[in-house]
Formats: structure tokens, sequence, C-alpha cells
């Protein structure tokens, strides 16, 4: 079953409570997100990256994940 975009903001908000998200996507699949938090700083693109599939639970897990593509945006704030 497709993910919307609120369900994919609220999984990330347990985990970044207090960044800047923006979820935008209208199929339900392939879906972007930008994840602003100061968790982020120090870190490497890919470091922030697998902190943000983390905080996604496993939906974007194997060929029957519930979320397919994710296009993401993450950075520290500024």
């Amino acid at each position: 079953m497709p993910m919307q975009a609120n369900e994919i903001e609220d999984l990330l908000r347990e985990t970044f409570p207090d960044a800047e998200i923006q979820v935008a996507g209208q199929d339900g699949v392939h879906m972007s997100a930008m994840v602003v938090d100061e968790s982020f700083r120090g870190k490497n693109r890919v470091q922030q990256q697998r902190a943000v599939y983390a905080a996604l639970k496993g939906k974007m897990d194997g060929a029957n994940g519930e979320l397919h593509a994710l296009a993401l945006t993450t950075k520290a704030p500024e």
C-alpha cells in the first residue's frame, strides 16, 4: 500500500522532532523529502541519508516496501 506524504513526515518527525521537514509527491510511491536538522552537522551526505532511511523503519526495504523511491535532500541548518 503506498504511503502518503503525511505518513512519511510523521515517521521522520519521530526521529527528527525539531527538524524542518518537507515531503512531496502525489503517487505515494515515488516521493521526495527535505530534512534540515542539527543532528546532521558534521556528518557527510551518506551518514545523513542513512539516518533518514533508518527513521523510515523499513518502509523502503526490498521489492515489497511501501515506498519505492525517495529523493532526499538532507543538511544541517545554516
